[in-house]
């Protein structure tokens, strides 16, 4: 049996229809029994074929300017506390 952690974790290959046909079985078992991954699942999907939908639209570069260099701190930062 399936735990929800187990679905979670199986969840974007499920999603991708990358699963072999038992552990799909098993997943589709699961969310059939347990409400709560299924409207994980289901959100999942529709979220995915929402953003599927959309156009694509350039950042600005003053965002993409501190989006890196907020992504560049959060690296050095966790480098920093990997050495202490």
């Amino acid at each position: 049996m399936l735990t929800c952690k187990d679905f979670l974790a199986e969840l974007s290959d499920f999603l991708d229809e990358k699963t072999d046909a038992e552990l799909r079985a098993k997943l589709e078992r699961h969310i059939a029994e347990c409400p709560n991954c299924w409207v994980i699942c289901d959100t999942t999907r529709k979220t995915i074929s929402v953003y599927k939908g959309m156009k694509c639209y350039p950042i600005p570069d003053e965002v993409h300017s501190r989006l890196l260099a907020a992504v560049e701190r959060k690296m050095e930062a966790k480098k920093a506390a990997g050495k202490a």
